[in-house]
C-alpha cells in the first residue's frame, strides 16, 4: 500500500472513468486490484449512463452507480448543466474517503474529482493538469502509450495494490441467455456473428466489404447473425440488402446481456474497433477486427492469438475525426478476403468459406 495511504480508514471508494462501454471492461483488471486491496470498501463507479448496466453486471467489483450529467470539455455526452448541481451534491453526500480519476491524463477532469470532496484522491496528470497538493504523491504521470489495460494498472501498481491479471470480465447468467432465446431461436447451428456498427463514421469498415464477407461465411456452412444498436440498425439493413444469402438481424433488439450471450456462444466475431470486440475478448470468443483510425497498440485484444486485428498503418493515426475527409484509406486498405483468411486462422474452419469468396468481394 502507498505509504500516503497508511493509517487512512477506507470504507467507500469512488472511481471515475466517463467513457464508453469498450472502455470500462478495459479498466476491469484495475478494478479488481482494487476490490483485492480493499474487501470490504463499497465501490461507487461514476461514469456515463450507457455504462450502468455494465456496473450492475460487475456486481463483485462495483457496488454502486452515479453518472456524470456529461461535464464542459468532455466529448462523450452533451452536458446538462442544469443537473450538474444535484450530481456534485449527491457525490459529495457519500463521504468517500478515496477517489480514483482513472479516466485520463487529468487536465480537465483532475479538478472534477477534486471536486467531489474526498479525504484523499489519485489518479493521473501530466504537464498540463492540476494535482491537489495534498495528494500529490498519489498520482502518477499519464503513460503516453501502452494498452489500456496496461495503463489503469499504471495507477493501481503506484498505489500499491497487487495486480489480480488483466483478464477482462463479462458474467453471463440465466437471465442473459433467457433474453436471447426471447429474440432468437437457437437451432444449435454454428453462426458468426458479424457487427457492423462504431461510434463514429471514422472507425467503420465499408458495409459492401462486410456484406461479402457475411456472404462468404453463410456459403461456408455457417449462420451469419448481424447486431448492432438500434441506432446501427440502418447500417445493418444496409448489410442485409447488399448481400445474396440470408443473415439474421437482431440490431436493436438485444439487451446488453443477450448481446453478450450471442457472442459467448459464436464461433467468432467480425467487428470494428468498438464496444464488442472487448466483449468477445472477456468471453474468450474468437474475433477479427477491422480496426479504422484507432490507435491499435491501445485497443487491440491482449491475447493476439485468439484475436486478429487488421489495420493499415498511416500518418494519420490515431484520427482526429467524427469522418475521415481524405477518403477514408484506413479502411479501403483492409480486404474482405484479408478478414475472411483471418477468420479461417481464428476458427480453424475457413476451407469453405475461402473457396466460395471468388465474385463476392467488393
Amino acid at each position: 500500500m502507498h505509504p500516503h495511504l497508511a493509517g487512512t480508514p477506507i470504507a467507500r471508494i469512488a472511481v471515475f472513468r466517463a467513457l464508453m462501454l469498450g472502455d470500462m471492461l478495459c479498466a476491469v483488471p484495475a478494478l479488481r486490484a482494487l476490490r483485492a486491496a480493499f474487501p470490504c470498501a463499497a465501490i461507487t463507479w461514476i461514469g456515463l449512463e450507457p455504462t450502468r448496466s455494465m456496473a450492475r453486471r460487475l456486481a463483485h467489483l462495483i457496488d454502486d452507480f452515479i453518472a456524470l450529467p456529461g461535464y464542459p470539455g468532455l466529448p462523450e455526452v452533451p452536458v446538462d448543466a442544469a443537473a450538474l448541481p444535484g450530481f456534485f451534491a449527491a457525490v459529495r453526500s457519500r463521504r468517500f474517503d478515496l477517489a480514483l480519476q482513472m479516466h485520463g491524463s487529468g487536465a480537465i477532469v483532475n479538478p472534477l474529482v477534486a471536486a467531489f470532496g474526498a479525504r484523499r484522491c489519485a489518479g493521473f496528470f501530466d504537464d498540463d493538469a492540476p494535482v491537489p497538493r495534498c495528494d500529490e504523491p498519489l498520482f502518477v504521470r499519464w503513460p503516453g502509450a501502452g494498452h489500456e489495460i496496461e495503463r489503469m494498472l499504471v495507477l493501481t501498481d503506484h498505489l500499491g495494490l497487487p495486480r489480480r491479471g488483466t483478464a477482462l470480465e463479462f458474467p453471463i447468467g440465466a437471465v442473459d441467455r433467457a433474453e436471447l432465446a426471447a429474440v432468437r431461436a437457437d437451432d444449435g447451428a454454428p453462426y458468426v456473428c458479424i457487427h457492423v456498427g462504431a461510434q463514429l463514421p471514422s472507425r467503420r469498415w465499408p458495409v459492401d466489404r462486410f456484406a461479402a464477407v457475411a456472404d462468404a461465411v453463410a456459403a461456408g456452412g455457417r449462420s451469419v447473425v448481424l447486431t448492432g444498436s438500434a441506432s446501427e440498425a440502418g447500417l445493418v439493413d444496409d448489410v442485409v440488402r447488399r448481400m445474396r444469402r440470408r443473415a439474421t438481424s437482431l440490431a436493436g433488439k438485444t439487451t446488453l446481456g443477450a448481446l453478450g450471450a450471442l457472442i459467448a456462444d459464436a464461433d467468432a466475431l467480425v467487428c470494428n474497433d468498438t464496444s464488442v470486440s472487448h466483449i468477445a475478448a472477456a468471453l474468450g470468443c474468437p474475433s477479427v477486427v477491422v480496426s479504422c483510425g484507432a490507435d491499435v497498440a491501445r485497443w487491440a485484444p491482449l491475447d493476439a492469438t485468439r484475436h486478429r486485428v487488421l489495420w493499415q498503418a498511416l500518418p494519420c493515426r490515431p484520427c482526429a475525426y467524427a469522418e475521415c475527409p481524405i477518403g477514408h484509406p484506413c479502411a479501403q486498405a483492409v480486404s474482405a478476403e484479408a478478414v475472411l483468411a483471418a477468420l479461417a486462422a481464428v476458427t480453424e474452419r475457413g476451407e469453405a468459406v475461402e473457396e466460395r469468396l471468388e465474385g463476392a468481394i467488393p
